[in-house]
């Protein structure tokens, strides 16, 4: 995977969703949507699926500077930070790579807010 960060945990998937959900809010970051996968497919589909989980991490601060720069930036926000349980009981969490998504639009100025952004997202998943 190129497009994000990654990293693999050997703790609970319940410790992790509690550890991120802290960190991240350490980090200036707040959830503003939450998809629990297992319990969505259960319910849509009929179906039994691994723990997953999407956050839609949003830092105001940074989202307010991106959407000053660029209203259509906003087709990338929030921050999807992700999670599962492993078959072997840890958890791999990862965050998208923000320079890599806002490369997209071309604004030199927004790259720049994108390396904040990924610096945050790291810090957050490395205290973990």
């Amino acid at each position: 995977m190129d497009y994000g960060y990654q990293k693999v945990v050997d703790l609970s998937y319940e410790k992790v969703n509690e550890k991120i959900r802290v960190s991240l809010m350490q980090e200036g970051f707040g959830i503003i949507t939450e998809i629990d996968v297992k319990k969505t497919f259960k319910e849509k589909l009929n179906i039994d699926y691994d723990s997953f989980q999407i956050l839609g991490a949003c830092n105001p601060t940074l989202a307010k500077e991106a959407l000053d720069l660029e209203r259509e930036v906003a087709m990338f926000l929030p921050c999807n930070v992700i999670f599962w349980k492993n078959k072997d009981g840890s958890v791999t969490i990862s965050a998208i790579d923000a320079v890599k998504q806002i490369s997209l639009t071309d604004n030199k100025e927004l790259y720049k807010l994108g390396k904040k952004v990924n610096k945050s997202l790291i810090n957050a998943i490395d205290s973990i």
